[in-house]
């Protein structure tokens, strides 16, 4: 390719990467707050967050982009940029998974630990902030970090308005070059560098909060294979 052709492309590459910041800070914030809500001892509050996130989670983030950036405007007289639009769209789909992950991770803290926060006069909040959060937090990171691969393919979508994202500049050298396996082979390269190191990130994210509550992460297991163990007859190993 040509270094314009190639310019290109790493525009691409930035509006991708801006369109996940957004996005994933907006979907780790409603995860959080509905999340926490679903374990709310009033019925309404968790009624509400449940009905947003059955309502999210049921829907197709394709068809949310389509209404966010279509129906929106007319409806209310305003029109959404497409980066801003996208980051709606995807913050609150995504967030609606999220919110599962930091509603399993809460309730699957000891109860005895509940108990203790509440044998020292401790209100809901400090409970959850001092007792519940800084054990479920690293409890969460590993399905975040699925959440958050997802995510990242899931900024592809928001090229069918028009926004030269990743997926929409590899297209558009495509119809320029007439050459379809080698762009794509480098847009799938180009999205499989991101993930490997948002994984390595997240990870290291693991490592540091579990070793902040006196956790050990979860070792990978070695694929070395191990020398089988010799012993001499009559004698020692």
């Amino acid at each position: 390719m040509t270094s314009g052709l190639w310019e290109l492309v790493l525009r691409g590459v930035w509006v991708t990467i801006q369109l996940l910041v957004l996005s994933a800070l907006l979907a780790t914030a409603v995860s959080f707050v509905a999340g926490v809500a679903r374990t709310h001892r009033l019925w309404i509050v968790r009624f509400l967050a449940g009905f947003y996130t059955e309502v999210f989670r049921g829907t197709s983030a394709l068809v949310m982009i389509f209404w966010v950036f279509f129906v929106l405007p007319p409806a209310f007289g305003w029109q959404l940029v497409p980066l801003w639009a996208g980051t709606l769209a995807l913050g609150l789909t995504y967030g609606a998974y999220g919110s599962e992950i930091v509603r399993g991770a809460l309730a699957a803290v000891d109860p005895a630990q509940r108990e203790g926060g509440i044998a020292l006069s401790f209100t809901p909040w400090q409970r959850m902030r001092l007792i519940l959060l800084p054990q479920a937090v690293p409890e969460m990171v590993p399905p975040f970090s699925n959440l958050l691969i997802e995510l990242l393919k899931g900024t592809a979508l928001v090229s069918i308005m028009g926004m030269g994202d990743l997926a929409f500049s590899g297209n558009l050298v495509r119809l320029a070059l007439q050459e379809s396996a080698e762009i794509y082979t480098y847009v799938l390269l180009i999205y499989f560098v991101i993930a490997f190191l948002l994984t390595r990130l997240m990870r290291g994210l693991e490592k540091k909060l579990k070793a902040g509550v006196g956790k050990v992460p979860v070792r990978e297991p070695d694929l070395e294979p191990k020398r089988p163990e010799t012993t001499h007859v009559g004698g020692a190993v």
